[in-house]
């Protein structure tokens, strides 16, 4: 794959996917998502990769490990990767500690062409040189290269564990540094639940925990730098507003328990809704001060039909939600959008539009940074200019 060379520009490509769905049914799916992942990859041409995973492994981590090892294995070594001569992937595969599993995979791929490149040592407090390919599994908590956490447990909803936490790397890229951070926030138990207030008790335990996931990243420990944060947000719309507004001329079914009668689903159904739907879409808005997304042109990335030949079907289990994203701090805003000039260089999509790619589609920010556009870092004094890490 011939990729420019990055003195003047860099081509960056972000993509965040949930493939749990891929390990249930690998056979049918993976080829299916792998063949689509390329398809940007080929497209975009970066020259920095990351590829940001949640539900690493699907239901059944330890099941699905030699599943696991074929996915790693196809992204590391496939053709269409043969450029990318430079590997990070951490997997959390500690799926016997209830306390510290998240399940979150992060890939990063550097191109061939991509000179000095470094990645923050945490506990050195200082960047080495990125050489070779390494994986990295099972504990993460005592990877020095990155800061992994899953939230405590009163955060989760009836204090019960589930794998929900976020990953953090850092990056220093032309002379410019950046976090990046994979992140999976918690969903919605009950769609009845969700329905009887506005915002949903469910929307507000998910701005508890991505307010933590903040006040981590710009605490005092460390430098401020420019941070993206991207993962399965479980961002869901505002349900009572949905169904008071959009349902009266849609049409309702209602589903009741044979032997109490309860009702227990409520189904709405109307055609050709994703625009309006977006104004729906209100749980970034409590952080417009810390956080920026670009604008969403595309469809709700979630619930589609795990169904291999149903790649442009809905569920009809949830209301369709922007859960994936690529969020950003305002100083990544100007960082990409400084570095943008008429060619249209900055695109926010999802990825396999028609194909099925289980049950959430992948999304992707492809930009490039422009040399010197964003915080420098301070070579002299934080990178150790080692051969290896």
């Amino acid at each position: 794959m011939a990729v420019k060379g990055a003195t003047a520009h860099t081509g960056v490509l972000l993509v965040t996917a949930n493939v749990g769905s891929l390990f249930d049914d690998p056979e049918n799916l993976q080829k299916n998502w792998l063949r689509e992942f390329y398809k940007v990859v080929h497209a975009h041409k970066p020259h920095f990769m990351a590829l940001h995973c949640q539900e690493f492994g699907g239901k059944n981590y330890e099941a699905s490990m030699s599943h696991v090892d074929k996915f790693v294995k196809e992204l590391l070594s496939s053709d269409a990767m043969k450029d990318y001569n430079r590997a990070r992937v951490y997997l959390d595969e500690n799926f016997k500690s209830q306390e510290h599993f998240t399940a979150l995979g992060s890939f990063y791929f550097l191109h061939e062409s991509l000179k000095n490149i470094y990645q923050f040592d945490f506990k050195a407090k200082k960047y080495k040189k990125v050489t070779g390919k390494e994986i990295y599994s099972d504990t993460l908590e005592s990877t020095p290269m990155l800061e992994k956490e899953k939230f405590p447990l009163d955060y989760f909803p009836e204090c019960k564990w589930s794998r929900k936490g976020f990953i953090r790397t850092r990056w220093c890229i032309t002379d410019c540094a950046f976090d990046l951070v994979n992140i999976h926030l918690f969903h919605d138990a009950s769609n009845l639940v969700a329905w009887e207030t506005s915002p949903s008790l469910y929307s507000g335990i998910r701005h508890k925990a991505l307010g933590y996931v903040l006040d981590r990243i710009i605490d005092q420990r460390f430098e401020r730098v420019s941070y993206f944060v991207f993962g399965d947000f479980n961002f869901r719309l505002d349900a009572k507003s949905v169904v008071e507004t959009l349902c009266t001329k849609a049409t309702m079914q209602t589903i009741r328990a044979a032997d109490t009668n309860e009702v227990v689903k409520l189904i709405f159904r109307e055609s050709d809704n994703d625009r309006k739907l977006l104004e729906f879409d209100k749980e970034l808005s409590v952080f417009k001060d810390k956080l920026y997304e670009l604008d969403i042109s595309f469809p709700p990335s979630y619930p589609y039909s795990e169904d291999y030949s149903q790649g442009m079907q809905y569920m009809n289990t949830r209301c369709p939600a922007w859960c994936d994203r690529i969020l950003m701090s305002h100083s990544a805003k100007e960082l990409i959008l400084k570095s943008e000039n008429e060619e249209r260089q900055v695109v926010y999509d999802h990825i396999g539009p028609n194909v099925c790619m289980g049950d959430h589609k992948p999304v992707f920010l492809s930009f490039r940074i422009a040399a010197g556009a964003g915080k420098r870092c301070l070579r002299h004094e934080k990178i150790c200019r080692e051969s290896a890490l």
